[in-house]
């Protein structure tokens, strides 16, 4: 069974940093790309980070510069180092592994950025 499970989340002031984790299971960890995604009250939810098995990254303009993701595929795990938080990166944050024939999500986690 595949089971992803975000923490780390918590409450920042402005300008501050936060690292999330997204311990992963259930399957060959180092095969796959996994993503971040967050969710704002009153909005969809958005891709925000990529990292594939290879270790390339992607990243929306929104969090490009602040945001960096990364993977130990020894811990089987994904994490979101985000800098700089701005008010408008509060949001819920989630795991992702998606394919053509699959799509986990994990449980979210909550951040608050204070102004």
């Amino acid at each position: 069974e595949v089971q992803l499970v975000e923490s780390g989340g918590g409450l920042v002031q402005a300008g501050g940093s936060l690292r999330l984790s997204c311990a992963a299971s259930g399957f060959m960890f180092d095969d796959y790309a996994v993503s971040w995604f967050r969710q704002a009250p009153g909005e969809e939810r958005k891709g925000i980070a990529c990292i594939s098995n290879d270790g390339s990254t992607y990243y929306p303009d929104s969090v490009k510069g602040r945001f960096t993701i990364s993977r130990d595929n020894a811990k089987n795990t994904v994490y979101l180092q985000m800098n700089i938080l701005k008010p408008e990166d509060t949001a819920v944050y989630y795991c992702n592994l998606r394919g053509f024939s699959y799509d986990y999500w994990g449980q979210g986690t909550q951040v608050t950025v204070s102004s």
